[in-house]
């Protein structure tokens, strides 16, 4: 074999090596990636049921319902135009109260409900989660003010 033959096969095999490493990099990050979606998204449909994702809005005033094991709560999240009921097990954090910004992370069960494994809370007065922000702005843009909209029960 030729010293030219040589090195065609060293770049066919290096390039054949890069190309694995990059699909098997782009898969790890697939499998991991999170994505944030409003209220008002997961209403139109936009979340697969069995897709870890980010909801985010604020906590309805009034909705916060704890059960009596002390570690299960039950409210709703809303961008002023549409409302996602959110169940969670465990702590809360100190600064998550009612009318203000939250972040959380988990599933949508079959019935609707937002199960979340996590949840964040903003941490003072001027802070607000960009993708929450933003969600409540364009909700006010769209106006989607539907007071007709049902609601899924909060159950035990």
């Amino acid at each position: 074999m030729k010293a030219r033959h040589k090195r065609m096969w060293f770049v066919l095999i290096g390039i054949t090596g890069l190309s694995v490493a990059a699909a098997l990099m782009l898969r790890a990050f697939d499998s991991n990636m999170v994505f944030f979606y409003s209220p008002s998204q997961v209403h139109a449909g936009e979340v697969a049921q069995n897709n870890t994702f980010r909801l985010g809005g604020l906590v309805e005033e009034g909705s916060l319902r704890r059960e009596d094991d002390g570690l299960t709560v039950h409210f709703l999240v809303t961008d002023n135009a549409k409302k996602v009921s959110v169940k969670y097990v465990g702590i809360l954090p100190d600064l998550f109260q009612e009318g203000q910004g939250v972040v959380t992370q988990g599933r949508l069960s079959e019935g609707g409900v937002f199960v979340a494994s996590e949840v964040l809370a903003k941490h003072d007065e001027t802070y607000m989660p960009k993708e929450v922000a933003e969600a409540l702005e364009q909700a006010k843009l769209n106006n989607h003010t539907d007071t007709t909209e049902k609601l899924i029960p909060i159950v035990n």
